[in-house]
């Protein structure tokens, strides 16, 4: 998926260097949004296992990753932006999960990639919901999922262990009100 800003990339072993490259570069500023990490992380083999397992889940229609890259810089990776536990049946339903490049915040690219994902997730996929959950100090985020609609459902207490400490989460969703 592509516009004139940004391009949303499946996730594909070939891109496993910059992927390292992107967890690389912004180390120090993801920690405060994300899981503890160990050193092993940040290697090759590693991420290359987890390519590896978002190419099995895309197969398998069970979650959706997509690496973001501008259309200024091709070659590098921006941030990462997925459709994670997906569930069918009569739930229809998937966790909106992201990050962006320390570079790259607050400058349109994660609100546009969010809207080319929810558009992808309703017409090509046929989702019905789209879940998002989000620490209440994280308000470009917040700010992110609101310009996109997403509708605050309420707080999910101690919801994520984020850095070694258990985070309440803003419940943020969005419905495909087309199916209806």
């Amino acid at each position: 998926m592509k516009n004139q800003w940004i391009q949303l990339v499946p996730a594909d072993t070939s891109l496993v260097e910059r992927v390292v490259d992107y967890y690389q570069r912004n180390r120090d500023f993801l920690a405060a949004f994300e899981p503890a990490r160990d050193e092993a992380f940040f290697s090759l083999d590693h991420q290359k296992a987890v390519l590896e397992k978002e190419m099995a889940a895309f197969e398998a229609r069970t979650a959706f990753r997509f690496y973001i890259t501008s259309t200024e810089w091709p070659s590098q990776i921006i941030g990462m932006i997925g459709l994670n536990n997906v569930v069918w049946g009569a739930f229809c339903s998937a966790f909106l999960g992201y990050k962006l490049d320390k570079d790259y915040v607050n400058k349109g690219y994660m609100s546009t990639a969010v809207k080319m994902l929810t558009q992808y997730a309703f017409e090509e996929l046929g989702l019905h919901r789209i879940e998002a959950n989000v620490m209440p100090k994280n308000k470009a985020s917040l700010r992110v999922l609101e310009k996109n609609h997403f509708v605050n459902e309420g707080l999910s207490k101690y919801y994520l262990q984020i850095n070694g400490v258990w985070e309440d989460h803003i419940h943020m969703v969005k419905i495909n009100y087309a199916m209806h």
